[in-house]
């Protein structure tokens, strides 16, 4: 039984600790991780509940209660080690050994409704062999901000972990980042896996082949169970990683998002978004744009996201290599610009409001976006959300109504390309039947949220929390990232 389950002081009626857990990850021996205990916390407040995410567990959230939250995921005493996770990592193209699971663990895996298995994993669940002089503590404004970010991305329909609680914990921590002294927090992590690229390299760096072939089979079987079977399913493996990677990339751009700290140890075996630190949306389209203060050069900017994946998965083959032949991943690798601009295409189209539009004038207008976008410094977020105010199937039989009347348009008037976008986004309107205008809109609301959590719209609901404890803002904003608002 997995040890988010065991422990003499467990309470048989919390639906949180009675969830079939299973010791998938803990069933591959010790050469993957090290048993800690949790920290123990002077005060328990819960803060954020993703009653979104039960239904998926099999839980009902109206049996689940507050308490239920605070003794499963705040109060770990009495229950038995957890799983700190072993792993290194090219750390702004520098290989740390060093590395690991320094403020957090595997607290379980659950097998969801939908059949697949999911971790739960902490952060800010205190010291581990890994944590290097710090103090193992997560600050409540990481917690929150990480809460944000994996809501917004899933509404924008980005492959990411989601937060399932957050619990303030009534310590004072200090950092250089943040007003201090500063409080704190313990989140759950809710995703498909925690093991990363990293976690492969360290088994390179210590020399043992035969892990990182036990490794890639647990990986292939729980996350890639269509590849069981196949005579070629390491190099299949490959392939798929690769284009989830690159379609995970294009996923970020089209967000506007900038992830900020593509080490390796941060990106996932399975292709998905997680381990939200210093990350922002970005307020204008600018390729140069870097959301973390000490990326003094700009190695993981906004436009370098695609490359410096594409360097990952190639870092990567390094210890799978032992496994899977060079050239079958070399021949994958070199599949992934193609499956980027194709999924990014369509993802910013669809922005655009089309879905299965193909045809000259539409990629013509794919890429004339971008350039209105560069050219102008309009708000990125804004341009869309305008676009999706404003459109009316009148623009599709007269080109002027097109941002007719629009605060936007101001924006454009020292660009020469405005006029050119607005005809060529007419022709591609007029190339599709009158009784599509209805599907364009509804695909311009799912895809444009009004609410996007650019820097100061985190800091006008952090304020509040600071100055007055106040929270309301915070749900505030949550509801209007859920209704796309």
């Amino acid at each position: 039984m997995n040890s988010a389950t065991t422990g003499t002081n467990t309470n048989s009626s919390n639906p949180l600790l009675t969830l079939n857990y299973e010791p998938a990850l803990e069933g591959l021996g010790e050469d993957y991780f090290d048993r800690v205990a949790a920290a123990e916390f002077p005060r328990h407040m819960l803060r954020f509940r993703n009653d979104r995410l039960l239904p998926l567990l099999g839980l009902d959230p109206q049996q689940v209660t507050d308490y239920h939250f605070i003794e499963a995921f705040g109060k770990f005493e009495g229950r038995s080690p957890f799983l700190a996770l072993r792993y290194h990592g090219y750390q702004f193209g520098e290989y740390n050994p060093f590395l690991g699971d320094g403020r957090g663990f595997l607290y379980g895996q659950v097998r969801g409704t939908d059949g697949e298995l999911y971790d739960f994993g902490t952060k800010g669940s205190g010291r581990t062999p890994y944590s290097r002089g710090g103090d193992g503590r997560l600050t409540l404004k990481g917690g929150v901000r990480e809460v944000l970010a994996a809501e917004m991305l899933y509404q924008m329909g980005v492959r990411t972990s989601r937060c399932l609680s957050m619990i303030e914990t009534g310590e004072s921590l200090w950092r250089g980042d943040e007003p201090s002294p500063t409080r704190s927090s313990v989140m759950v992590r809710f995703n498909r896996s925690h093991i990363r690229f990293g976690t492969f390299e360290r088994l390179q760096y210590i020399g043992r082949k035969d892990l990182i072939q036990k490794l890639l089979d647990h990986v292939i079987a729980q996350y890639y169970p269509a590849l069981q079977g196949t005579p070629d399913k390491y190099s299949q493996f490959y392939a798929q990683l690769v284009q989830r990677v690159a379609e995970l990339v294009a996923q970020w751009m089209a967000a506007g998002f900038c992830h900020a700290v593509l080490n390796t140890d941060n990106m996932s075996i399975t292709g998905e978004s997680f381990d939200y630190g210093p990350y922002a949306f970005i307020p204008t389209y600018n390729p140069q744009f870097t959301a973390a203060y000490f990326d003094y050069y700009g190695r993981y900017s906004y436009s370098n996201q695609a490359s410096i994946c594409h360097l990952n998965l190639e870092m990567l083959q390094q210890p799978l290599v032992a496994v899977i032949p060079l050239a079958d991943m070399e021949v994958a690798l070199a599949q992934f610009e193609e499956h980027y601009l194709s999924m990014y295409k369509q993802l910013m189209l669809n922005k655009l409001g089309f879905e299965g539009t193909q045809s000259a004038a539409a990629d013509e207008l794919f890429f004339l976006t971008v350039q209105l976008l560069n050219d102008t410094q309009v708000g990125y977020h804004e341009f869309f959300a305008e676009l999706r105010r404003h459109f009316s199937s009148k623009w599709r039989e007269d080109v002027s109504k097109i941002f007719n009347g629009a605060a936007i348009v101001q924006s454009f008037e020292q660009s020469n390309l405005f006029d050119k976008w607005r005809n060529l986004y007419h022709l591609v309107l007029q190339s599709l039947p009158v009784e599509e205008m209805d599907k364009v809109e509804g695909m311009l609301c799912d895809r444009n949220p009004i609410t996007v959590i650019v820097r100061p719209v985190i800091e006008s609901i952090w304020e509040p929390i600071v100055q007055e404890d106040n929270w309301q803002p915070f749900y505030d904003l949550l509801k209007r990232i859920w209704s796309k608002n």
